[in-house]
This record gives structure tokens, sequence and C-alpha cells, in this order.
């Protein structure tokens, strides 16, 4: 029922257009055809804004164009001819490349940004770290160096230090819950 509901409203607005009122035609144009319109547009660009642009710019044309309507295809057909030669034309412009150009060094922009403020952050917390265990006793501090920073196993510290390798994995988490607090504060 739909597809012969609306093969009566294109050949009503067919008849409209030979009966010179363009504006009416365009505006029931607009209500009838104007959402799947957008969706084709949006289609192609992949974007909102410039979507609905497009859209408005495409019956702007239509409306220019009613007069060249020659009824070998139906309205709709041809809006849509026009909608997509639109699009193709908007992407091989000038502004489309340009833009697109720029939207990618703004996005890399902020990403380096991003990547700047991580490293300050990193930094700033590498130093606190730092700076925490050079205040841990030394008994600690030689224990979390050797471990965590020269990445040494146990066993090879427990032999580098001349003690029990018990005695330096209770040396290591005592170390930690103290920087643990320290870094807390």
């Amino acid at each position: 029922m739909v597809g012969r509901e609306q093969e009566n409203v294109e050949e009503s607005l067919t008849e409209e257009l030979l009966l010179e009122d363009r504006k009416a035609v365009i505006n029931r144009m607009m209500d009838l055809h104007g959402q799947d319109t957008l969706q084709l547009v949006y289609s192609y660009v992949k974007n909102k804004e410039i979507a609905e642009d497009l859209t408005q710019e495409i019956f702007i044309k239509c409306y220019k164009s009613l007069h060249q309507f020659n009824r070998k295809a139906k309205l709709k057909t041809w809006l849509w001819r026009i909608a997509v030669n639109h699009c193709k034309d908007y992407l091989r412009s000038w502004h489309y490349r340009n833009m697109k150009v720029a939207d990618e060094q703004a996005r890399s922009a902020a990403s380096l940004r991003e990547d700047v403020e991580n490293k300050v952050i990193q930094q700033e917390e590498d130093e606190q770290l730092a700076s925490a265990v050079m205040d841990l006793p030394d008994i600690y501090r030689e224990v979390i160096y050797l471990y965590f920073f020269e990445e040494h196993p146990i066993k090879e510290i427990s032999y580098m230090i001349n003690l029990n390798q018990n005695t330096v994995k209770t040396r290591l988490k005592r170390a930690k819950e103290l920087l643990k607090e320290r870094l807390e504060e």
C-alpha cells in the first residue's frame, strides 16, 4: 500500500510541476524525500553537519533545475541523481581535500599535545618515585634499585649483597610498603 501511495504522491508532484508551481513541488519533495536524501548524502560524507549543508544545497539545485525535469524518470530518481553527483563533486572539491588534510593535522597535533602531556606527567611521576627511593634507608634502597631499576633476579641480588634470598624478599616487601606510604602522602 505504501508503494502505491508514494507513486500517487510522485504523480501529483509531477502534475504540480507541469502547472508551474515550483515552490509547492520543492516543499513537498523536501517533506517526502528530505530524510532519505540526508541519509544518502551522509553515506557519502560521513559527517552530519556537512550532510545537512549539502542536502540544503541539493534542494536549492533542484529548485533551480525543476524546469529541466523531463519526466523520463521519477522525481525521486531525478533528485537522487542530483544528490549523488553533488556528493561526488563535493568529495572531489579542493575544499574537501584541504579540510580533510587540516582535520588530520589537527588530530595529529592534538595527539602530539597529549603525548607531550603524558611524557611530562610520566617524567614528574618518575622523579617523585626516584626521590622516594633515594629517601629510603640504605638496606631497602639497594634491593629496590637492584631489583626494579637494574632488573636483577632475587637470586643474583642475594649473591651480590651477601644475604639470604628470603631476607632479600623481605626487604623488597618492606621497601615497597614504605614507598607506597610515602607516595600516597
